[in-house]
């Protein structure tokens, strides 16, 4: 059976120490790419790198801090980085494509949708996609901040059996690697906790846009919906193949043996669209949503950050800070604080609150259809 296998490569490894394209590195990558699509899988790569393109075809030697000069050195280096890639893969006769996304598409449902179709679609034709933001539209507002967030994403869309996130750095550690020579490697990890956040907090390495932080935020929706994935050094020979393989290579986060029900829409909540607030909720709403597969209800909310509009998506956290959930809301924020205030209200007076005019006390804040579970 056909395997689905997003590569994920990040600026610093496909750079050289000067910032400009390391092509060597590229056509040593291809053949990898090639040899593990011979074993059976259709890759997709989530590549980084266009500003730093643009800036070498450009001439120009130190990055700029303006948006117009960073978005004009992305349109020119996209070119230039579709180029490369097509130089890479032609020794092998394969045919690559540009996908060029941002939260934009991915936070409408129906372009969302359009995305996977062109993306499975260009699989069944024997493309090699290669995505990246949108760098040369994009703005704060807007864009994934990192292409760990679009890797998974991808991942998620086409229904992926592996993330390889190619870095600069051999896996997660318990300790920063460059600033601690006892630091030791966590090679499979089975659950995200608190702890294993503290590990990637403290072990930055200065790559990239994302760090360690956002790959573990990847890692746990990816293991939910089932899928695996592995951060290892990009540099490291043939360390592509090794991972297809088998062999242990870096950090593999493991997926669930049986993952939560997470549909396409879920999917797309827990990654498609950023975050808008936060619900805090009491031990008792952690306990429903979590065993017992309830919805939330303004009872168990604590605490909300905002503000944000019905049908927006929110963080979900208990009183420890930790985020256990995510979800789209069917209240707005107003709406929310007026409600739950009286319900607490009712609570602490032995009495029953009463209810807004529009009711939102008694309906679900998140209703389960549309909540994604992280534990």
């Amino acid at each position: 059976m056909t395997q689905r296998i997003v590569i994920k490569i990040g600026s610093s490894t496909l750079t050289t120490p000067q910032g400009r394209v390391d092509h060597a590195f590229l056509h040593r990558l291809a053949d990898q790419v090639a040899a593990v699509r011979e074993a059976g899988f259709q890759p997709i790569i989530v590549t980084s790198a266009a500003i730093a393109s643009g800036l070498e075809a450009l001439g120009i030697a130190e990055r700029p801090s303006d948006m117009p000069s960073l978005q004009a050195a992305a349109s020119v280096g996209q070119n230039a980085l579709t180029n490369a890639y097509a130089k890479a893969f032609a020794p092998h006769g394969i045919i690559t494509s540009t996908v060029l996304l941002t939260r934009r598409e991915t936070a409408d449902r129906k372009s969302y949708l359009h995305a996977r179709d062109t993306l499975l679609r260009l699989l069944e034709l024997g493309v090699i996609p290669i995505v990246n933001e949108n760098d040369t539209v994009s703005v704060e507002q807007i864009r994934f901040g990192d292409n760990d967030t679009l890797a998974a994403l991808v991942a998620c869309l086409i229904q992926a059996d592996l993330l390889v996130v190619l870095s600069d750095i051999d896996g997660l550690f318990d300790k920063n690697p460059r600033l601690h020579a006892d630091a030791r490697l966590i090679p499979r990890v089975e659950a995200i906790d608190e702890e294993l956040i503290g590990y990637a907090q403290g072990a930055g390495t200065g790559f990239g846009s994302g760090g360690m932080v956002t790959k573990i935020t990847a890692a746990r929706v990816l293991m939910v919906a089932g899928i695996e994935m592995v951060i290892c050094n990009g540099r490291q020979e043939n360390v592509l193949v090794d991972i297809v393989e088998g062999k242990e290579r870096g950090t593999r986060f493991q997926a669930a043996a049986r993952p939560h029900e997470i549909t396409p829409k879920k999917l797309w909540i827990a990654l498609g669209d950023a975050a808008k607030g936060t619900l805090t909720v009491d031990a008792g709403a952690k306990t429903a949503l979590i065993a017992k597969g309830s919805s939330l209800l303004c009872v168990g909310i604590v605490q909300a950050e905002g503000p944000f509009a019905a049908d927006d998506i929110v963080d979900i956290k208990d009183q420890a800070g930790h985020l256990f959930a995510r979800g789209r809301v069917a209240v707005s924020y107003e709406d929310i604080v007026r409600a739950c205030g009286l319900s607490r209200q009712g609570r602490q007076g032995g009495q029953e609150a009463d209810r807004p005019t529009n009711g939102s006390s008694g309906k679900p804040v998140v209703h389960r259809d549309d909540l994604v579970m992280f534990e």
